[in-house]
């Protein structure tokens, strides 16, 4: 009896001591170095202007109006939930994601005034892995400067210029291709639009 108790006793203090170190010092010191050292990405790598908290450069957000650009497709949730982060789990032979292509390619056409028989950039009509991709292909956004630009009354050389502007380029410069980030782009058009009332408004005084 008195070797169960004491086989009790270590196991329970290693248990104890385990979780002290594990659930606690551990945490916390991982907690410590990322505030300490990165900050911006311990905390989400967020994008704050005057009027608070706009996102995160690493998750996309919906947009629809033509003065935007838009995001690629997403199935995570009713789109770009973080809690619901996932794709479609349509295979490839899939009547429904053939369908769904198809009428993302119909739409993409029309919105950006393209031909119906031009080619369409795969990240323009099909959603990633996680639905929460904040970047399109470099290809994407030129085909959709020139409905931004006139929404938003600018040349398309100046939204050229603000997609190569927020164009990430590929990690370590080799793996993968360079992406532009559609929310910090659409921020940079308001308030490019902003200061350009804010211009208007003084010089009319």
């Amino acid at each position: 009896m008195k070797e169960i108790i004491s086989e009790f006793r270590r196991a329970a203090g290693a248990t104890l001591a385990l979780a002290v170190v594990c659930c606690g010092l551990y945490p916390l010191l991982v907690f410590g170095i990322g505030q300490l050292l990165f900050p911006d990405k311990a905390n989400g790598s967020l994008i704050v202007d005057a009027s608070g908290v706009r996102g995160s450069r690493l998750i996309g957000q919906p947009f629809t109006v033509d003065k935007y650009f838009h995001p690629r497709p997403s199935s995570a949730g009713t789109g770009y939930d973080p809690t619901s982060s996932g794709g479609s789990n349509f295979g490839p032979t899939s009547q429904k994601l053939r369908d769904a292509i198809a009428q993302n390619i119909a739409d993409y056409r029309s919105q950006n005034g393209l031909a119906t028989n031009a080619p369409v950039p795969a990240d323009a009509v099909t959603g990633s892995g996680s639905g929460l991709d904040p970047h399109i292909s470099l290809e994407n956004a030129r085909l959709q400067a020139d409905r931004v630009a006139k929404a938003r009354s600018l040349t398309p050389e100046k939204v050229r210029e603000l997609v190569q502007q927020y164009t990430d380029p590929a990690s370590l410069g080799i793996l993968g291709d360079p992406g532009v980030n559609v929310l910090r782009l659409n921020l940079a058009l308001d308030a490019m639009a902003a200061t350009g009332r804010q211009a208007s408004l003084g010089t009319s005084r």
